[in-house]
């Protein structure tokens, strides 16, 4: 039973992957013979193009992080697996997918512009800042949640600290060889991608264990660690692409890779069953009722807002050409979708009263993939580390994009520009996520929880919604121009009505309190945006 619905969800990606991303490439008249920004403005920094092998490893670890593995587990366990399997599926391939190819498809349009800025030139500037000031509150959101999970793991297996920096520098050297030493992809790829491999070894025979790791802030190593990634996302985010981001997310993506690989056919050769429920109860004491709250939850193995930062942030200045965007935008997308229905067989294979169901979502995680891989006589210590690793690998970039994308739009913001407002923006990006990652959050019943749990309900919410209002933004760009939107428009006006919904939850439980106010001030974004959009519209329809 579990293969075959598996293999239901794989068919049903190459389907669409087929049939769904040719009829968008047909819908917006793509077409190779139009240089893209990343030939017509290079830079040498930001706008570098890119094979699509690259680029695709790039986006893919950018928007993969662990939203598409944490949302999942976390989802199946307080509602069933059924609910998310079907929300993975329809929500990847009709809105998801159609978000992120929409967006960049609109960047690239744009001279590789961010959605703010097409939001501008096609509604008011109210709505331009107003959507740059909601992207960059995502964005914070998204580094406190992530830096807090890579620290905890950091912290639970030290090995996958050693790895992940021991990555990091064959990054740097797999840039080198690359783009100074001019050494071809294939050859560059025979040296380094078995090397991230080796690292993974390498990280659990010299673990670095957390009793070594300097407990300076609160007597607690996690927050050292937390100190360290800001750190390395400043620095990371303020160099060339070509140095750090382009190559490790390359890099990285075999790890990606693999870990889909090895977990589906671990899940096809394995003999596993479903033990877990297919569906539990219509609401969770965890979470609150399915509607509206497992869209928000599984977040990024459906739909994500943060995608299309990243597409119209990063990814639009690296595309070498038009026919490269469904590759990159739909494909990257489904391939998630993959991620997050092996995510989800991690809590299908469990038994309702299984002990582990009350770990961290990063444990539940773990501990599948170490079973998927056992199937081949790996070491189940060593199959879940390397799940980990692959996991903190995808975060790391996350961080390292999202800082970089929280840096473009400060800059937009404020209009600041040079050498001095790089490292200006990058400061004021992270300042929100340092203290959000080092000070003590509480639940509504004024318990100590960590960061990353406190803030992930209001992610979901922000994630969720921000892909509403750039669906928003595309459907007023096509009708402006004479195009068909009702492809957008649906998902649009769906996930808009799901993310309203829960943040009036959210704000009527949390009340006044960080997470409260951090909710009534996304409705009040979002609400200004919704009207402006429509009084938009209304012009257009009597045009």
């Amino acid at each position: 039973m579990l293969v075959a619905v598996f293999l239901v969800a794989v068919g049903s990606f190459v389907l669409a992957y087929v049939v769904y991303g040719r009829f968008l490439e047909r819908h917006y008249e793509v077409d190779d013979s139009r240089p893209t920004p990343s030939h017509t403005d290079a830079d040498g920094v930001d706008r570098v193009p890119a094979h699509k092998a690259v680029l695709l490893g790039h986006h893919f670890s950018s928007i993969a992080g662990a939203g598409p593995i944490i949302g999942p587990v976390i989802a199946a366990a307080a509602f069933g697996w059924l609910p998310v399997f079907l929300w993975v599926l329809v929500g990847a391939i009709f809105i998801g997918g159609v978000h992120d190819f929409s967006a960049l498809i609109a960047s690239v349009r744009h001279k590789a512009r961010s959605i703010a800025e097409v939001a501008k030139e096609y509604m008011s500037p109210l709505v331009y800042h107003l959507l740059l000031a909601f992207i960059w509150l995502s964005l914070v959101y998204v580094l406190t949640v992530f830096t807090d999970l890579t620290a905890t793991s950091f912290v639970e297996n030290g090995g996958v600290a050693t790895s992940s920096l021991l990555f990091i520098l064959l990054a740097v050297g797999f840039g080198l060889s690359l783009y100074r030493l001019k050494l071809p992809l294939l050859w560059s790829s025979l040296i380094f991608v078995p090397l991230i491999f080796v690292s993974v070894w390498v990280g659990q025979q010299i673990p670095i264990r957390p009793e070594i790791v300097p407990a300076f802030i609160a007597a607690n190593p996690a927050k050292t660690w937390a100190v360290v990634l800001i750190a390395y996302a400043f620095l990371a985010s303020t160099t060339p692409v070509w140095i750090l981001l382009q190559p490790r997310d390359y890099l990285s993506s075999f790890l990606l890779y693999a870990s889909v690989i090895g977990g589906a056919l671990g899940l096809l050769l394995g003999g596993f069953q479903i033990r877990y429920p297919s569906f539990n109860a219509w609401s969770a004491p965890s979470l609150g009722p399915l509607f509206p709250f497992l869209f928000i939850t599984v977040a990024c193995g459906a739909c994500s807002g943060f995608h299309s930062i990243v597409a119209s942030g990063t990814s639009s200045k690296q595309l070498n050409k038009e026919s490269d965007a469904r590759p990159v935008g739909y494909g990257a997308m489904l391939i998630e979708g993959i991620l997050a229905i092996i995510a989800l067989a991690t809590v299908v294979v469990l038994q309702r009263d299984d002990q582990l169901l009350g770990k961290a979502p990063l444990v539940i995680y773990g501990t599948g993939m170490g079973k998927f891989l056992a199937v081949f006589h790996i070491p189940e210590k060593f199959g879940s580390s390397f799940g980990l690793l692959a996991l903190s690998t995808f975060i790391l970039t996350t961080l390292d994009t999202a800082t970089r994308l929280g840096r473009y739009v400060f800059e937009e913001f404020f209009a600041l520009q040079g050498a001095r407002a790089r490292y200006l923006s990058t400061i004021g990006t992270l300042v929100l996520p340092t203290i959000f990652v080092l000070v003590t959050l509480r639940d509504p019943q004024g318990n100590p929880i960590p960061a990353w749990k406190a803030i992930w309900p209001v992610f979901g919410a922000t994630n969720q919604l921000l892909a509403g209002l750039v669906l928003l933004v595309v459907a007023i760009w096509l009708k402006k121009t004479g195009k068909k939107a009702g492809f957008v428009l649906a998902p649009m006006v769906f996930m808009n009505i799901m993310t309203i919904w829960a943040l009036v939850l959210l704000l009527k439980q949390y009340r006044v309190s960080a997470i409260g106010i951090i909710a009534a001030v996304l409705l009040a974004l979002s609400g200004l945006l919704i009207v402006e959009a429509a009084i938009t519209l209304r012009r257009v329809a009597r045009s």
